[in-house]
């Protein structure tokens, strides 16, 4: 019996931006050694590798929970082998625009929490500030170490049909993801080392040593030995497994609400030997469960009296409680203001162009258009509270439509872009599945971004939805050097 190999000479990049392939049907040249290898794999060898790296994934605990579902909740992350391909030189594009939007966003929180000179300046209403459910008043007067609001922080970019790079989102408050695209990239070295002596991939492994940097860099600086904890939900949260690698990657604790205590005016951990006191929290809760004397009073979660520790200086949490109002998809479309406001620049990646429902005029477009649009909750995630109207059916839109009358603040909408894709192993053949980045920048001493980041997959035919929580999966993201 022969065996088939895998052959791209019947690949169609069709009528999107193809991250490996030329609209010519030719491998961009940067890829055709990556190309010339599958090319020479049988499918029934690449599927055993395809096997043995989620097998591998598996094995070391990569999976995700998925609140409510009826078949479970631990679910493994589908992994796909065949990489994205970022070249050097716009790589180096992306990382000097999000530098430059994670600098103005965090001027931007500071201000807001301050002097709210960009509200008295008439860049941003009011109104859209105070409605944010990620606007916390408590935060007012807040002054953070360093003035750093967003220590980690994962936005998420989207290539369009012309191949050129937008702003989808911002995630500041507890940005996921990070523990798969360091283990994305340990089963691709290990699954095929030959690639990586072919072509000059930016390594990803030093982000924990990195992220440990930005953490301590918080701690005050006369805490000759700063203790640092991450600190989860615990083990039902989605993201448990990327909080206990996290830990065990920085040589940290990893502690729940409920090892720690104020106590003297500082926040402890409880250990076998006693109290110890505890500089800094990279925290992976939500603001409103972190204190339930200031917050959500139900949280079992949090830890009474952190609030007043923190403020007081004598403890730092990374991110800084009220972020979470950057996420704002309303307030998200300002950030190009918020550039030109605070740095007096023009910003290098755009937004997406987005609609917002609570002005008059662009909700009737929206109205008339949503067949044509993505609508979007103004404070969900995870593609959730989302209408995708091409996709969509009339009952669907009409329920939008009276969604969005009721509350037009909580929607915006945006085109419905023809989203790049990735040659991907869909069903034992190759197609074209479509995929964004989310790149992970640290703010400590300095503004850095990993090179590369999660490229997150939609494994459906023909599907735009690329989260884990709505069927979507992940690949590695190489980018060369020059």
């Amino acid at each position: 019996m022969v065996s088939i190999s895998v052959n791209f000479d019947s690949y169609n990049p069709g009528d999107f931006y193809d991250e490996l392939f030329g609209a010519d049907g030719n491998p961009r040249p940067e890829c055709k050694p990556l190309i010339d290898l599958f090319n020479h794999l049988s499918r029934e060898h690449l599927h055993q590798r395809q096997q043995a790296a989620q097998i591998g994934l598996f094995k070391v605990g990569v999976t995700f929970n998925v609140y409510g579902a009826e078949e479970g909740t631990e679910r493994i992350l589908p992994f796909d082998l065949i990489p994205r391909v970022v070249l050097s030189q716009e790589w180096k594009t992306l990382e000097k625009g999000l530098k430059q939007r994670i600098q103005a966003l965090n001027l931007f929180i500071g201000d807001i929490y301050d002097q709210q000179k960009i509200v008295k300046d008439k860049v941003i209403p009011e109104e859209l500030i105070h409605s944010a459910t990620g606007f916390l008043k408590p935060c007012m007067g807040l002054k953070p170490p360093k003035d750093v609001w967003c220590h980690i922080t994962g936005t998420d970019l989207v290539r369009d049909k012309d191949g050129k790079w937008y702003v989808l989102e911002d995630n500041l408050r507890c940005p996921s993801g990070v523990s798969y695209v360091l283990e994305n990239r340990r089963v691709m070295k290990s699954t095929f080392p030959q690639v990586f002596s072919l072509m000059d991939i930016e390594p990803v492994d030093r982000y924990p040593s990195r992220l440990l940097d930005t953490l301590l860099n918080l701690a005050p600086s006369h805490v000759l030995d700063p203790t640092v904890v991450v600190l989860t939900p615990g083990v039902y949260n989605s993201a448990y497994f990327e909080h206990s690698f996290l830990a065990q990657q920085m040589g940290v604790e990893l502690v729940e609400g409920r090892d720690l205590v104020v106590t003297d005016g500082y926040l402890q951990m409880r250990t076998t030997k006693g109290l110890q006191r505890v500089d800094v929290v990279y925290r992976r809760i939500d603001d409103n469960f972190i204190d339930p004397t200031v917050f959500n009073p139900d949280s079992l979660l949090g830890i009474p009296g952190l609030m007043e520790v923190y403020q007081s200086g004598r403890v730092a949490l990374a991110n800084a409680l009220g972020t979470g109002v950057a996420d704002d998809k309303v307030i998200y479309a300002y950030v190009p203001q918020m550039i030109r406001y605070y740095l007096g620049e023009e910003p290098i990646l755009a937004n997406v162009p987005t609609y917002l429902c609570w002005e008059p005029k662009q909700q009737d477009y929206v109205l008339n258009h949503l067949p044509d649009l993505v609508v979007k909750a103004a404070d969900e995630s995870g593609g959730y509270g989302m209408l995708v109207g091409p996709n969509s059916t009339s009952a669907q839109q009409e329920e939008f439509a009276q969604r969005i009358k009721a509350n037009p603040r909580k929607y915006i909408a945006q085109p419905t872009l023809c989203l790049s894709r990735v040659p991907t192993l869909l069903n034992g053949s190759i197609e074209g599945c479509h995929v964004d980045l989310r790149p992970y920048i640290l703010y400590g001493e300095d503004i850095s971004v990993m090179p590369g980041g999660l490229t997150r997959v939609a494994l459906k035919r023909g599907s735009l939805v690329v989260n884990s929580s709505q069927g979507g999966g992940s690949k590695d993201t190489w980018v060369l050097r020059d």
